[in-house]
């Protein structure tokens, strides 16, 4: 048995630069896929359904998505498809210069309006259990939270199509592979380091161990920089287009942190965990951070409001 785990450690070896390339090529297609095709993955996934057939965006959404296409520039606007989604959160997938091009997913609860809340109040809402009753105090300020203005909705449905258009999946795809590579990266450094490329297999197995610590750690933090860099970047961008969208997008991101307050009250145990009195998402883990604080988000764009006016 040893002398087959030392062939096969001889064999790694020798072949080590082939199998790293092929590795992190396989990562990157993994991770890419659901992008490349995006009406056969992300939108099943995400489909809104209505008495048993897919929902139809209504002309109203459409009209928004189009708007926002134009108001966005976007070099292939033909390569952009919107979908009824569920969730309360426009979501977006897709390379916009590949065939596939990019879908955008829009919720339900974007029809709805002040005076015609049928968008949110027609659904059920199921919270440890207990139905939401919408005509409840509490149910009332959820309602509340979810009903947003016109420049809300185009601003949260901007931010989705600027992260697809400057790569965001292409960028976040490639952070798994770079790490992989990293690992490589420690485990010869290290080796070279302590003298151990031709010492000990055990020593040379443990610095292998370490190295794809090093490895995942790097993924972990660096997934989440991205991310967060990606998150930061779009909201500017959406902002940018102009004032309306900016004070769309600081309304969007305040009723977002209001509805996270009432789900924490609503929720329990399960909420306090979940989400911070501010509103914010408490992270997963100390090396999961994922996603940039929505106050934080929402800073950014009242600084570039305030800019403006300056």
């Amino acid at each position: 048995m040893a002398s087959g785990f030392l062939r096969f450690s001889v064999l790694v070896q020798k072949y080590r630069t082939p199998l790293l390339l092929t590795g992190c090529g396989g990562v990157f297609a993994a991770n890419i896929f659901y992008h490349v095709f995006p009406e056969n993955t992300y939108r099943k996934l995400y489909q809104a359904w209505s008495k048993g057939e897919p929902a139809v965006l209504s002309a109203q959404l459409e009209d928004v998505f189009q708007q926002v296409l134009k108001d966005s520039s976007v070099g292939a606007p033909g390569k952009y498809s919107a979908f009824a989604a569920y969730g309360f959160h426009p979501v977006g997938a897709g390379v916009p210069w590949l065939p596939s091009g990019a879908q955008i997913g829009i919720p339900a609860n974007f029809n709805s309006t002040a005076d015609d809340p049928s968008g949110i109040t027609n659904r059920t809402i199921l919270i440890n259990g207990k139905e939401v009753e919408w005509d409840s105090e509490v149910g009332t300020a959820l309602k509340d939270a979810l009903l947003l203005s016109r420049d809300a909705q185009k601003f949260a449905v901007a931010r989705e199509v600027t992260r697809l258009d400057c790569g965001g999946p292409l960028l976040q795809a490639a952070v798994a592979p770079a790490c992989l590579a990293g690992a490589w990266i420690y485990s010869v450094a290290l080796k070279q380091i302590f003298g151990l490329l031709a010492g000990s297999l055990i020593l040379r197995a443990g610095v292998n161990v370490v190295a794809v610590g090093l490895g995942a750690v790097s993924y972990f933090l660096s997934s989440d920089a991205v991310s967060q860099c990606l998150e930061y970047r779009s909201d500017k961008r959406a902002a940018s287009l102009s004032r309306d969208y900016a004070k769309g997008g600081v309304e969007f991101y305040e009723k977002i942190l209001s509805r996270n307050k009432i789900l924490r009250v609503l929720m329990g145990p399960k909420g306090e965990e979940m989400y911070a009195p501010s509103g914010n998402l408490f992270p997963a883990n100390l090396l999961s951070l994922k996603h940039a604080p929505y106050t934080s988000r929402r800073d950014g764009i009242l600084n570039l409001l305030k800019e403006e006016k300056a």
